[in-house]
């Protein structure tokens, strides 16, 4: 656990009682702050009370004496649509709003730190597609060079639950706009932008409100290195605000698919190829295609990003492709679950709206394509210049049949049900097809989230193998 610091004494309100919520509550009372707490779930405050949390409804005017701040949870509302009603309150009442993140920010370094001989280092990932695996790349690359190193944030362990810093440390943070929109303090040494593609556009007032969210980890945040997407417009945009000049090598540009070879430092991938660039000349290429961890273009960003990144912290480049060749990859981002009779069946359910899936549907040749649920703004006409290489859609859950209307001429069925899109898939896939779950949709129809759908997926699919 990491104690919050500078809340000693002080009378600190957490809103929300989940896992984040719960983990900074007791880092406050570590770092000596008087905490209370409420959630909007009955039988969640019940069972916070029951393990100590001091309770405070916290929607009563009356119980806001003595609070010095207030900590939400990164899923509650503070803006659009709407601020949920206790932050509404604490703007009312000008009481500061912070989340996780900015506690972290502030309470990481400590006096301690005198004492090591190489400071601690935070890389922090953010981005629309591709965080999650870019976070995790970087964190296994540390590793497998024998660098000590944490994972944290929207991945794995909140921060607040992650192990005060040794000596030389870096720790790998996977962040979403949810948490960058709000937190007071932003400091990563290394900051990573993946890509941006319409998301969350309610709790952000739009796609100007997404992106802005996702730019305060670098305008305000300060990095001493920035590693950039370029392969859309807000990409471009942000590495152009953040470089004094194009030979400016703080800011590292990636991308897939384009040459990138008159900056600084970039790092692109093409045609399979990983490249290099230093101040006009290729310095290291790395083969990817033989990676089976980092299938299809979107992973060769990912693969870029996380090069870049630990670039950046002075490994070498044959320390990193070792380390590529070791990666297994993350479950439910194109994870080839099984091969049945000449047919591969991959787990793309991460791919949650219809640019993740149009980058799952690039990667393989011939596919047989599982899609659905709740359908995101916008639906999935964007793909249509990705459908060429899907032999057939299976489609499920409440946005079935608007698919249906979207997809044009490819053949396609309802099977509603991801049961009846596996045995549909199975009975018809030929040998050297993929069936690919990749449902450019969110799961809420139908799951709570979408590894429990990716999880549904990959069982009934080893259920085929007997």
């Amino acid at each position: 656990m990491i104690p919050v610091q500078g809340v000693e004494n002080q009378t600190i309100a957490v809103l929300g009682l989940g896992r984040s919520g719960r983990a900074t509550a007791a880092a406050l009372a570590a770092g000596g702050g008087q905490v209370v707490a409420w959630d909007d779930g009955i039988d969640t405050r019940e069972q916070a009370q029951a393990d100590g949390l001091h309770l405070r409804d916290l929607t009563l005017d009356r119980n806001w004496q003595g609070i010095s701040a207030l900590i939400t949870s990164p899923g509650i509302p503070h803006l659009y649509p709407k601020p949920h009603p206790v932050i509404a309150k604490a703007y009312e009442l000008g009481v500061p709003v912070d989340n996780d993140i900015g506690l972290f920010f502030r309470s990481f370094a400590t006096a301690e730190w005198e004492r090591f001989d190489t400071m601690p280092r935070v890389i922090a990932v953010t981005g629309s597609n591709g965080k999650s695996t870019t976070t995790a790349l970087i964190h296994h690359i540390l590793r497998e060079a024998g660098r000590p190193t944490q994972m944290g944030g929207n991945i794995g362990t909140g921060v607040l639950s992650l192990e005060p810093a040794h000596d030389g440390e870096v720790v790998v943070l996977e962040l979403s706009s949810y948490q960058t929109d709000l937190a007071r303090a932003l400091t990563p040494d290394v900051a990573v932008f993946t890509n941006l593609s319409p998301d969350h556009l309610d709790r952000h007032g739009g796609l100007g409100g997404y992106f802005a969210a996702k730019r305060r980890l670098f305008a305000e945040g300060g990095p001493d290195r920035a590693v950039i997407g370029v392969d859309e417009a807000e990409g471009r945009y942000l590495a152009g605000q953040l470089a004094m000049a194009p030979e400016d090598d703080r800011v590292i540009r990636i991308s897939s698919g384009q040459k990138l070879d008159h900056f600084g430092w970039s790092v692109f991938a093409r045609k399979g190829h990983l490249a290099e660039w230093r101040k006009g000349r290729q310095t290291a290429s790395i083969d990817l295609r033989a990676i089976q961890g980092l299938p299809g273009e979107h992973n060769h960003q990912n693969a870029c990003a996380a090069y870049a990144a630990t670039r950046a912290l002075g490994l070498a480049p044959r320390e990193i492709e070792r380390a590529f060749h070791s990666f297994q990859g993350l479950p439910h981002r194109s994870q080839t679950v099984a091969e049945i009779g000449g047919v591969a069946w991959v787990n793309d359910s991460k791919a949650t709206n219809a640019d993740a899936a149009a980058k799952a549907l690039a990667a393989f040749p011939r596919i047989r394509w599982i899609a659905g649920g709740m359908g995101k703004d916008g639906g999935i006409e964007a793909l249509a210049p990705f459908l060429g290489n899907v032999a057939k859609a299976y489609l499920i859950g409440h946005s079935a049949r608007d698919f249906a209307l979207q997809i044009g001429q490819t053949p396609y069925e309802i099977a509603e049900t991801m049961e009846q899109a596996i045995a549909r898939a199975a009975a018809e896939a030929q040998p050297g097809e993929t069936v690919l779950l990749a449902p450019a949709a969110a799961s809420f129809d139908q799951y709570p989230n979408f590894e429990k759908r990716g999880e549904h997926f990959t069982a009934l699919v080893k259920a085929l193998q007997g």
